[in-house]
């Protein structure tokens, strides 16, 4: 039955997805922030599609650390969940993202338009320059950058290795970096198709503020996200 289910919900993602990159083209021609609407809507979908396919609940905390104003954002990784569910949560949200996701059919054309950052990892070095370059350009009136510190997904209890993109774009940018605990891993994991019931997490945590030292401001954010998604793994 949970493989029937899960199986279920795959089929209904794709469905969804493809029905609202249908819908929302038109909007390639609009400002930014109509795409943006438009991703929530498809977000909130999912979360509908997990609890009745699956018995997979999403439950928000930390309300009062969510971001309404300029903000770094930085989830753990574990499912592509983490990217959909920010969209749900954040009022007017941008991401960081590989240049493979961005030649990918609507999803990337989608997330340029929103002024999503693209990052060709293997250029290192100049990649982060111009990264940062990108994020001084487009980082305009209330808006959060989401930007994923592990760089690539991992697996539920594991650190992941922090990149120093992050602590790049804090340095430049000065604003508040709003950590994001998630046991999202456990239920979605993050390769095949099995969907595990019971409560996915995203918490978001105490902020960040702008300031502190290389070092210390790693050392922070590391602790603070792995401490907690480690309470919600245990719990």
């Amino acid at each position: 039955m949970l493989a029937f289910r899960s199986v279920v919900f795959v089929v209904l993602f794709y469905v969804w997805s493809l029905a609202v990159s249908l819908a929302i083209f038109p909007l390639l021609i609009f400002p930014s922030s109509w795409m943006v609407r438009s991703f929530h809507v498809w977000s909130v979908g999912i979360h509908a599609l997990l609890r009745v396919c699956c018995n997979i609940k999403v439950e928000i905390r930390g309300a009062e650390h969510i971001p309404t104003g300029p903000a770094l954002v930085a989830p753990k990784h574990l499912c592509m969940l983490d990217v959909f569910s920010q969209f749900s949560v954040l009022p007017n949200s941008f991401f960081v993202m590989k240049k493979e996701i961005a030649v990918i059919p609507f999803l990337g054309w989608y997330g340029v338009k929103t002024g999503g950052i693209v990052v060709d990892r293997e250029a290192q070095a100049a990649a982060l320059k111009k990264m940062v370059k990108d994020a001084l350009q487009r980082f305009t009136g209330n808006r959060q950058l989401v930007i994923f510190p592990e760089g690539t997904r991992g697996n539920p209890g594991q650190a992941g290795d922090y990149k120093p993109g992050i602590a790049a774009l804090y340095r430049e940018l000065n604003v508040p970096v709003h950590p994001v605990a998630t046991n999202s891993g456990v239920h979605w994991p993050a390769h095949g198709m099995m969907r595990h019931p019971g409560t996915i997490v995203f918490e978001y945590l105490e902020p960040i503020p702008p300031g502190l030292k290389r070092a210390e401001f790693m050392r922070t954010l590391q602790e603070r996200i792995e401490t907690a998604s480690d309470r919600l793994l245990a719990g």
